[in-house]
């Protein structure tokens, strides 16, 4: 009996061999294909947002929960800044095949490191449409092919754009398949996906707690994870209050359904009286609920939209207009507590002591620190790096927003004028 490969298994083959040619495409050929690209979205915006409308009136009747139907809604205005963002990485320095860290030996050799792209890269999300052109176009640059399987959710919108991306490819002249988009629901499509090891050089989990510790579970090649965002702001007692109020408002309100959304503020009590009642009333006038400690509640116990904090409060990712609040006696137990609780995600401190500044970027521990700024920014478009694969938040080769270079991987390499070594 004759077996054939599945329709996954082709696609994974489809990308291995358009990797190798994508490996040595010119800067020329791919940032042209990601010019068509930005063009493409703009062009059939229609088309696009049909299909997007399509995936979200079925999330509605299904339940989808409000934050997830924000991460799934394309408008005008997201799908030009998508289209930003693309001409944003074309323009950026190509990575592959900088030479970096050389050295000349005592010998005279010279050695040192090439970029050079990972081959292969499987990414696993959920019901974002904007994570495949993310990813797209950050491989394509990176000079990697790609097979993006996207959630349920968002199929329409993801096919969509995948006949935006395959046309751009075609045009510019890249390599056929070094976009796949993987169009069935099955859940067990993922789990081969995960088998492919010998055509799949690395794989990116996009979601929720159980999607990523799926992956991980099952994953035969290296995962990259970037986990759940619990995000905390500690108002330091020498903060400066207005500014830390503007700050605390933006963290959590101006989208509250992104991973970098502000979950816990830290108040030290030094100043949770001024400061408390103050940020209370410009987050009321978002709609946003206070769950409190004994302390914080005893300052504003009447007020609307304010609780006493359960246990389960602290340590949880809302995606919802809630954060919870902590009264703390010292820096120390700021710091403390973040270390119990946060994901290491991005966390931020508001002060204006220089020393408990550096302190607090010395000490936290986790993948992006802030001083004296909204932890909203936590995304490679605003690092500057176009766009992002991921937000990673394991030790990894990568942390933090992931860009270019680090979707590269690198070879050594060494210059010689007929050396030899001794016996």
């Amino acid at each position: 009996m004759t077996i054939t490969a599945s329709e996954i298994e082709l696609k994974a083959q489809a990308a291995k061999r358009a990797a190798r040619r994508m490996a040595t495409a010119s800067s020329e050929v791919k940032n042209a294909a990601l010019n068509l690209l930005a063009e493409g979205l703009v062009a059939r915006e229609d088309e696009i947002l049909a299909a997007n409308a399509r995936d979200v009136e079925a999330s509605q009747a299904n339940g989808l929960s409000p934050a997830k139907l924000d991460r799934l809604t394309l408008t005008p205005e997201r799908l030009a800044a998508i289209a930003k963002d693309v001409r944003n990485v074309a323009m950026l320095a190509d990575p592959v095949g900088e030479m970096i860290e050389m050295r000349r030996l005592p010998n005279g050799m010279q050695v040192g490191k090439m970029r050079v792209p990972f081959g292969v890269i499987g990414a696993v999300y959920e019901n974002r449409p904007n994570v495949t052109v993310d990813i797209a176009s950050l491989c394509l640059k990176a000079g990697s092919a790609c097979i993006l399987r996207g959630g349920k959710e968002a199929l329409q919108s993801n096919l969509a754009i995948g006949e935006v991306i395959a046309s751009a490819l075609a045009d510019a002249g890249a390599p056929e398949g070094a976009v796949q988009i993987v169009e069935s629901n099955d859940r067990a499509v993922v789990a081969e996906l995960l088998q492919l090891k010998e055509y799949i050089d690395l794989v990116v989990p996009r979601g929720g707690e159980e999607l990523i510790r799926f992956v991980e579970k099952n994953a035969t090649m290296p995962v990259l994870i970037g986990g759940i965002g619990v995000c905390h702001t500690y108002v330091d007692r020498e903060a400066d209050l207005g500014k830390a109020r503007d700050i605390v408002v933006n963290a959590k309100t101006r989208r509250y359904s992104i991973c970098n959304a502000l979950d816990t503020m830290i108040v030290h009590a030094d100043v949770a009286r001024a400061f408390l009642p103050e940020v209370q009333k410009a987050l009321a006038a978002k709609d946003c609920e206070l769950r409190c400690d004994d302390r914080s509640f005893e300052i504003l116990e009447g007020r609307g939209g304010v609780t006493r904090a359960s246990d389960d409060d602290y340590g949880k990712e809302w995606l919802a207009l809630i954060a919870s609040v902590k009264v703390v006696d010292s820096y120390d137990d700021a710091v403390d507590f973040i270390y119990r609780y946060s994901s290491g995600h991005s966390d931020a401190i508001v002060t204006e002591n220089y020393t408990t500044a550096m302190r607090f970027l010395r000490e936290v521990d986790t993948a992006v620190c802030y001083v004296n700024a909204s932890t909203q920014f936590t995304d490679g478009a605003q690092f500057g790096m176009g766009a992002e694969i991921i937000d990673a938040t394991q030790k990894f080769h990568a942390r933090g927003p992931v860009g270019l270079r680090e979707i590269c991987t690198y070879k050594w390499i060494v210059f010689g004028d007929g050396h030899t070594r001794p016996a």
